[in-house]
């Protein structure tokens, strides 16, 4: 069985046909081509396919496309500026060695820009309890940490 539905995404509308049973997951990569968000674990433990909704960090390994019907929608690939320009979160990662493989990173940055949105000068503790449930396996989180208190910064100006 499959539904219509329409939203938002990345600042475009989109309207598609899905199977009731589609994964929000599965619809942005595997219908819409946007392979930023990542798939970890399936159960929202890992935090690599965290995207904004209305605004808000959500895991969407575990949603259904359907339930985001008539929402707004960003991924890692709608945060850069309109020239391109990464966002001042992204540039914090790169410059402040909060990454290594990159697999966690399109999450973290997505939940980080949200914790920074609701608290804009985070402690290292605000930092940590913000990126719970976003799994890291090469940094250690310290680098992770460094490069949030910065992107922070960067995101006042």
């Amino acid at each position: 069985m499959s539904a219509r539905l329409s939203m938002t995404i990345n600042g475009k509308p989109v309207t598609a046909e899905v199977a009731s049973r589609t994964l929000l997951v599965d619809f942005l990569r595997d219908q819409l081509r946007l392979t930023g968000t990542h798939i970890g674990c399936d159960t929202a433990q890992c935090g690599a396919c965290t995207i904004h909704i209305d605004g808000r960090a959500v895991k969407c390994c575990n949603m259904l496309a359907l339930q985001a019907d008539g929402t707004t929608i960003t991924t890692i690939e709608g945060i850069s500026a309109a020239d391109g320009s990464m966002h001042p979160m992204q540039t914090a990662f790169r410059d402040h060695h909060g990454l290594q493989c990159g697999y966690c990173t399109p999450g973290m940055v997505m939940s980080a820009i949200d914790l920074v949105n609701n608290h804009p000068d985070p402690d290292d503790a605000e930092i940590r309890d913000g990126l719970d449930g976003n799994l890291c396996r090469c940094t250690g989180y310290h680098n992770i940490v460094k490069a949030v208190h910065a992107g922070a910064a960067a995101m006042k100006k």
